[in-house]
């Protein structure tokens, strides 16, 4: 289901963290497409640091959901409801984003990423598609579960579902003025 939007900016305000999904499965065609479009995101010297591994098996979804389920803080509870979960791996950058990291101080890979699951997310909601971007979870829980090296960084886990419902709620934002200025900082 293709949703349409007069502007990119009517369709970054309904896209929100969804948590409460539908049973529904998603497509594999549209979870290529999200993949497709994190595929395509600018990266620091296109070093493309990350690895996305989409987890819909039901059991080992399950799995994944209770390693990032945090009873005692009542966090990330409904992440059993969402038919797919993508856990993100911080891969080696390039040889130039390494050098730029160390000279710059900046952690290139971490921004790297962030463009990447913004387009992954933004590409869902014209799919009708809900997502909740995850960064509390049992890392080496997450990694046993997935085969993944102890070398690596599990850093996000994006869920991905129908959403329960298509209301959207009101955003709550800094108003403009908090969060740019121009010419210098104020």
């Amino acid at each position: 289901m293709h949703q349409h939007f007069s502007t990119f900016l009517d369709m970054v305000k309904t896209r929100e963290s969804v948590r409460n999904y539908k049973a529904e499965p998603v497509p594999e065609e549209l979870v290529r497409k999200c993949l497709e479009a994190a595929r395509l995101a600018p990266s620091a010297c296109n070093a493309q640091p990350w690895k996305f591994i989409v987890v819909d098996d039901p059991e080992l979804k399950n799995a994944i959901a209770d390693a990032a389920h945090d009873r005692v803080l009542s966090m990330n509870h409904f992440t059993k409801q969402a038919p797919v979960l993508v856990v993100v791996i911080r891969e080696n950058a390039n040889l130039s984003s390494n050098i730029g990291q160390v000279i710059k101080n900046k952690e290139y890979p971490l921004i790297d990423i962030g463009i990447a699951i913004a387009h992954f997310c933004l590409q869902a909601v014209e799919f009708g598609l809900g997502t909740c971007i995850l960064g509390w979870f049992k890392e080496n829980k997450i990694k046993k579960l997935l085969s993944i090296p102890k070398s690596k960084r599990v850093e996000l886990i994006i869920t991905l579902g129908y959403p329960a419902t298509t209301a959207v709620r009101a955003k709550k934002r800094k108003d403009p003025g908090e969060i740019s200025s121009r010419n210098r900082y104020e």
